[in-house]
C-alpha cells in the first residue's frame, strides 16, 4: 500500500524498530504519550529553519519527517509562534508525516519581500499566505491544522481551495463571522474582556503595544489559558518572535480591520469578499475547543454545524485553554493523525 494509512503504519514501525525514542515506541505499541520532551529539546526554533519566497513573504518554517510522507501544515495563532507545535511535531513525524510549521506574517524570521507592501493582518491575507506557501513548496494537498489566526488561515484555504486541503483541524471551530456583526454592541459583561481590542483601535494602544508587547502577550497567555502553568523559559522562546519588525503593524492592522477601522489590502479584496459571505467548509474536519479557554468559551459545536458540509467531529479538550497544541499536544496530534489516516476522503 502507498496511501496515508500505510505511511502512518510504516512510520510507527520505523520509530519503534530504530529506537526513535519514547514517543515513537509508545505510539507503535499503542500507548498514550502526554509529552514529546523525551526525544529532545522542545524548541523548534533551535533547529535549522528553512526559508522560501511565497507570495509577498519570505516565510521561515520548520520542517521534519519523510519528504514523501503525508503533509501536515501546522499554523500558530496570536500571540504565539511555531513553539506551540514543539511537542506535536515529533508525534506526527514519528508516525511518518512530513510536518511543516511556518511563522505567520509579523512573527519570527518571516519577512515581507517589499517595503511597500501593506502590513495587513486581515484574515484574507493569512489565507493567501498559506496558499502561496503550499504553491512554493509544491504541495498539492496537505492536512491543515491551526488555531486563532492560524485556524483562520487553514479554514480560508479549506473553504475556498478545498482541493488543496486533505483535512482541517480548527481550534474554536468555524473561523469566520459576518463583518457587520463586529459593530453590534454586546452586553457590558461580554464587552469587558475585549478591552484590549478597543484599546488597539487608538494610537495610544498602538504605542502601548509597541512598548509593552511582551507584557501584553504574557497577560494574554495567562488570561486565555488560565490553567496552563507555563514557565519563564517557555514564554521567552516565543517572545523573541514579537521582535519581528512588522509584528506591531500586522497585529494592530488585524484588530482594526475586523472592526472596519482600516481598509484591507486591495490584493486580497476578492478573498476577503468571499470570506465575508461565510462560505461552507466541504472537507473532512475536526474542530476543537479548550475546556478552559478564556478567549473563546467551549461549546458543543452545534451552532456551527451547518457551516461544515463535509464530515465533521467536534471535541472539547478538558484542562486546555486557548493555546491548544502547546497545552494538549497529544489531543491535537491525534486530531491531525485522524485526518491523515482518513486520507482526505469526503465520507
Amino acid at each position: 500500500m502507498n496511501g496515508p494509512v500505510d505511511f502512518v503504519r510504516r512510520g510507527l514501525l520505523r520509530g519503534a524498530a530504530a529506537g526513535a525514542g519514547i514517543v515513537g515506541l509508545n505510539l507503535a505499541l499503542g500507548g498514550r504519550v502526554a509529552s514529546a520532551r523525551g526525544i529532545g529539546s522542545p524548541a523548534l526554533a533551535q533547529t535549522r529553519l528553512k526559508n522560501v519566497d511565497a507570495g509577498v513573504l519570505n516565510i521561515a518554517y520548520y520542517e521534519a519527517g519523510p519528504a514523501d510522507g503525508p503533509a501536515a501544515v501546522l499554523l500558530h495563532g496570536f500571540p504565539y509562534d511555531i513553539e506551540a507545535y514543539a511537542e506535536v511535531a515529533p508525534i506526527l513525524t514519528a508516525a511518518g508525516c512530513r510536518v511543516i510549521v511556518p511563522y505567520l506574517r509579523g512573527f519570527g524570521p518571516t519577512r515581507f519581500l517589499n517595503a511597500g507592501t501593506l502590513r495587513s493582518g486581515e484574515f484574507a491575507a493569512f489565507g493567501a499566505d498559506l496558499l502561496a506557501l503550499l504553491d512554493a513548496l509544491a504541495l498539492p494537498r496537505a492536512v491543515l491544522a491551526g488555531y486563532d489566526w492560524g485556524g483562520k488561515a487553514a479554514s480560508a484555504v479549506a473553504a475556498l481551495w478545498p482541493e488543496r486541503c486533505a483535512g482541517l483541524v480548527s481550534g474554536n471551530g468555524y473561523a469566520f463571522a459576518d463583518p457587520a456583526a463586529a459593530l453590534i454592541p454586546a452586553k457590558p459583561e461580554s464587552e469587558i474582556p475585549l478591552w484590549w481590542q478597543f484599546y488597539f483601535q487608538t494610537e495610544r494602544g498602538r504605542a502601548g503595544y509597541a512598548k509593552y508587547r511582551r507584557e501584553f502577550n504574557r497577560l494574554f497567555w495567562k488570561q486565555w489559558s488560565p490553567t496552563w502553568r507555563f514557565d519563564d523559559a517557555t514564554f521567552a522562546r516565543t517572545a523573541a518572535s514579537f521582535d519581528n519588525p512588522d509584528h506591531v503593524d500586522v497585529s494592530i492592522h488585524s484588530f482594526r480591520h475586523r472592526f472596519g477601522a482600516v481598509k484591507g489590502d486591495p490584493a486580497y479584496a476578492e478573498i476577503d469578499r468571499k470570506l465575508a459571505s461565510l462560505p461552507a467548509i466541504p472537507v473532512r474536519t475536526v474542530t476543537l475547543d479548550g475546556g478552559d479557554d478564556g478567549a473563546h468559551g467551549p461549546t458543543d459545536g452545534s451552532a456551527q454545524a451547518a457551516k461544515f458540509t463535509g464530515p465533521r467531529t467536534h471535541r472539547v479538550i478538558p484542562g486546555a485553554g486557548h493555546n491548544l497544541p502547546q497545552e494538549a499536544p497529544r489531543a491535537f496530534a491525534d486530531a491531525v493523525l485522524e485526518l491523515v489516516r482518513a486520507g482526505g476522503r469526503a465520507n
